[in-house]
């Protein structure tokens, strides 16, 4: 790989290091996956070959787990599904998606052997399973994933000793890479991809990760010297520094040592109270914090059984109490209107949802690296939002924001970015007619809605999925 080149990296062991000067928005390498499998709850809604949700796919006949877009993709992946279908139906049923994707592993060494495959840096031997790690409540996980694999691997394949297995398992339980649907909306699968791996984490990373039309592409996020690591974040950076490393040391087993961590930077304005004559007492803060996680806790309950008008009078009731108290840039604020802005938008409340994307993205702004994946897609869902309530000067602003972002992040070629410039193309035809002649905008924006409902979002659930980087179960 002409781009990267493995290095020890002081204190992470191993790590990637760039060859050449990187821009953003730079592919530094993309790399297809060495197994993955579809999450067991999407099995007959995305295709098990390109992972693209579709309405239709076509059933395996033999196995009838499988599903396909059409016979390329079947056809595509019969090599990775050939053992797979004959074990499915030796042992009546398919087994969870960690059993599968360990199958697979084994089976492309069965058939190809345990070394590099073209292209990569490290073997699957090489990557780290931190079994050693495990406390006692994943060391029984693994007994019983063993057993199960066991049960579902033929006799007739070729037979692996039970540390190596556990290596597998250890490596997918620490190092699985969650794939995304043809959009990148939703997490449909989860992968291994050897040269990620050694990917080193930073809270505030130079590089990005994205599923692309089959492969994951390492993008730079800004300029990169050679020489320099390259990183991505293992979790969402909006999290205090002491929580960021408890959930780094709990799901990836290392003690983060990035500057934000070490200093904790931004972490004042994460926690932030409101500014005035008579600041809030320490104690008074502690109350509305934790009445915040309780009524979040409340907030999930309700949205996994659909209950979207109580979501609605949860986050109102909780902003009441913080609003007097917490800062604009304060995380559990910012996490009440962007829940608050999401289902008002699928219960039609446009205008009312287009104020609180509003302080949402301000918040945002003001604490996400500017090339952060997730702040363009916030700035997408706050535009799109904005449009819709025939605020086209702020909506088109956010959509431009969001484009500029998603350029670097995500790419010209993907999906989104294609549907995000459509969507910035035609706000500036509307804000042109609208700088002519505004009250031939309202007069043609309202015929519009009259002919056609505005939908701006999917039915907003409860993500199944955790939010980091990699696929491991927290």
């Amino acid at each position: 790989m002409e781009t990267v080149e493995l290095f020890s990296s002081e204190g992470k062991g191993r790590g990637l290091k760039a060859v050449k000067e990187q821009w953003a928005g730079d592919v530094i390498f993309a790399e297809r996956a060495y197994a993955a499998v579809v999450f067991d709850s999407l099995t007959h809604l995305v295709c098990h070959t390109c992972f693209k949700r579709h309405e239709k796919l076509h059933r395996c006949g033999q196995c009838k787990f499988a599903h396909y877009c059409d016979r390329t993709c079947q056809k595509d992946g019969w090599a990775n599904h050939k053992s797979e279908c004959s074990a499915i139906k030796r042992h009546g049923k398919a087994p969870n998606e960690n059993i599968r994707l360990a199958a697979r592993i084994l089976w492309r060494i069965e058939r190809e052997g345990g070394g590099l495959t073209e292209g990569s840096l490290v073997s699957i031997d090489e990557l780290q399973n931190h079994v050693e790690h495990f406390g006692d409540e994943e060391k029984k996980e693994l007994r019983l994933d063993l057993e199960s694999f066991l049960e579902f691997w033929p006799p007739d394949s070729k037979q692996f000793g039970m540390q190596y297995i556990s290596h597998i398992l250890g490596v997918i339980n620490c190092n699985g890479f969650t794939l995304s649907d043809q959009r990148g909306l939703q997490a449909v699968g989860v992968g291994i991809f050897p040269n990620l791996c050694m990917v080193n984490h930073d809270c505030w990373p130079n590089c990005s990760v994205i599923f692309n039309n089959g492969k994951i592409e390492l993008r730079a996020l800004g300029k990169i010297s050679p020489g320099e690591e390259l990183t991505v974040s293992y979790v969402d950076f909006l999290n205090v520094s002491e929580y960021r490393r408890q959930q780094l040391k709990k799901q990836y087993y290392f003690d983060c040592t990035c500057q934000h961590c070490q200093k904790g930077i931004k972490d004042d304005l994460m926690l932030a109270v409101k500014e005035g004559e008579e600041k809030p007492s320490q104690e008074r803060v502690k109350e509305i914090i934790q009445f915040s996680k309780d009524t979040l806790e409340k907030i999930d309950k309700a949205r996994s059984e659909g209950i979207y008008h109580e979501v609605v009078k949860l986050c109102r009731e909780c902003l009441a109490k913080q609003e007097p108290v917490l800062g604009d840039t304060n995380i559990y604020l910012l996490r009440i209107l962007s829940i608050l802005s999401e289902v008002l938008s699928y219960l039609q409340l446009i205008n009312e949802a287009a104020g609180y994307s509003k302080r949402m993205v301000d918040g945002y702004l003001k604490l996400y690296h500017p090339n952060n994946a997730q702040l363009g897609m916030a700035l997408m869902r706050a535009g799109v939002t904005h449009w819709h309530a025939g605020l086209i000067e702020v909506g088109h602003e956010m959509l431009c924001k969001a484009y500029a972002v998603l350029l670097v992040t995500h790419g010209p070629s993907h999906p989104i970015t294609k549907d995000l410039e459509a969507m910035r193309v035609q706000s500036e035809m509307e804000l042109r007619l609208f700088q002519q002649n505004e009250f031939m905008y309202y007069k043609m924006r309202d015929a519009a809605l009259q002919n056609q409902p505005v939908q701006v979002l999917p039915e907003p659930t409860t993500p199944d999925v955790p939010p980091g980087l990699f696929a491991k179960k927290p």
